[in-house]
């Protein structure tokens, strides 16, 4: 009889031993969802899920190489710096007049998804234009739109032009992003430009901002009634053009920049 209690109590000892090793399907899980948290949070890398979804690195975190300056052959010789993994437009103290100028990509885009992470200095100014044409003489702003980069705490412009058409995840001058869910000077933002067939939609930190359509009624009357109103190639923009990262003499700083065509 004891010898039948010793082997019972035997087995008991192994068979929680034996639980205790292995991991629930509760851990099992969490332990999945922190791989890829992990995963989607390293910088300048794209997860398997992104490779699938056809996602492409526009920035490593070290090269250049799918850029070049905004009517220029190669990358600005000035202005602009890969620093700690992140690309950076350097602070000139003089606006767009200083500096090495906006930066494009090196390839045309026609519908597209456009993702980046920018983080920008107290009180700085730059932005984002998608659908660019690049044209001696004129700057990247009179042919493309713009989602706006900004201090909004401390930048003037924040509070100039139409109600919320002026700060950070806006269409410029244009269109208001609402909510208004920048993260402040400082602290990074994630943000996103969905270009389809016309339709542009604007994402800041994992919420729509706004959306607009291109070549209607409403694009036209909106631009007509604006600062861009005597720009051929603004009111009139292409299907297809760059994507270009403004040098408005702040310090800015961008990673993570990826791109899928749609």
């Amino acid at each position: 009889m004891k010898q039948t209690i010793k082997i019972v109590l035997l087995a008991l000892t192994v068979v929680f031993i034996t639980s205790c090793d292995q991991p629930t399907k509760k851990q099992e899980k969490e332990t999945q969802i922190t791989e890829v948290k992990m995963e989607e949070t390293k910088p300048n890398t794209l997860t398997q899920t992104e490779i699938d979804d056809g996602w492409q690195l526009l920035f490593d975190g070290k090269s250049t190489d799918h850029w070049r300056g905004y009517n220029k052959e190669g990358f600005p010789e000035k202005g602009w710096i890969v620093e700690n993994g992140t690309l950076k437009v350097l602070r000139s103290g003089r606006g767009e007049a200083g500096g090495g100028g906006d930066i494009i990509t090196k390839n045309k885009y026609k519908n597209f998804e456009f993702s980046v992470d920018w983080k920008v200095s107290e009180g700085g100014n730059s932005g984002i234009f998608y659908l660019a044409q690049e044209k001696v003489g004129q700057p990247i702003w009179k042919s493309a739109p713009e989602m706006q980069i900004l201090d909004n705490e401390k930048h003037p412009d924040a509070r100039m032009g139409k109600p919320g058409t002026r700060i950070a995840g806006a269409l410029y001058d244009l269109v208001p992003g609402d909510p208004n869910n920048v993260n402040p000077a400082g602290e990074w933002n994630s943000v996103r430009v969905l270009v389809y067939k016309g339709m542009v939609v604007h994402y800041v930190n994992e919420q729509q901002v706004l959306e607009y359509h291109l070549w209607t009624d409403d694009w036209n009357n909106m631009v007509l009634n604006s600062k861009f109103k005597d720009y051929e190639d603004f009111l009139n923009t292409a299907e297809e053009g760059y994507i270009g990262l403004q040098d408005h003499g702040d310090d800015v700083w961008f990673r993570n920049i990826k791109i899928r065509e749609l």
